[in-house]
């Protein structure tokens, strides 16, 4: 039995991406299944790295699965039923009381507060 391990290397232009290791150095193609609420995502690349030694897993992420709150997307093991790595997008208008927005108004506000207070020095001196 071959074991597994995801590692995600970024997210970008749509597309999630990350490294597929096999712990007993198998050499044959792994299979994997991308999921969004039990239904599979077409367009899943798994490609070989021979000077890595590893496989590259690409996964399209599909604009029509996007929408108000979170979507996640689970990568598994199809023999096994494994989970190999999950990742969740974030988006619209339910994501006002996350925390990361609030965190962002507040460093936009820290921002023109210091604006603010190092032209006043400037115009008291």
């Amino acid at each position: 039995m071959t074991t597994l391990k995801l590692t995600k290397t970024r997210l970008f232009e749509g597309v999630w991406e990350g490294v597929l290791t096999m712990a007993d150095g198998g050499k044959s193609q792994p299979a994997i299944a991308v999921t969004h609420l039990g239904a599979p995502i077409d367009g899943v690349e798994v490609t070989e790295d021979r000077e890595q030694g590893h496989w590259v897993v690409r996964v399209p992420v599909p604009a029509h699965l996007l929408s108000d709150g979170v979507t996640t997307f689970v990568i598994s093991d199809p023999d096994t039923g494994a989970t190999l790595e999950s990742f969740a997008v974030l988006a619209g208008d339910a994501m006002g009381d996350d925390i990361r927005a609030e965190l962002d108004l507040l460093r936009e506000e820290l921002d023109m507060l210091k604006r603010a207070f190092r032209r006043h020095c400037v115009e008291t001196m």
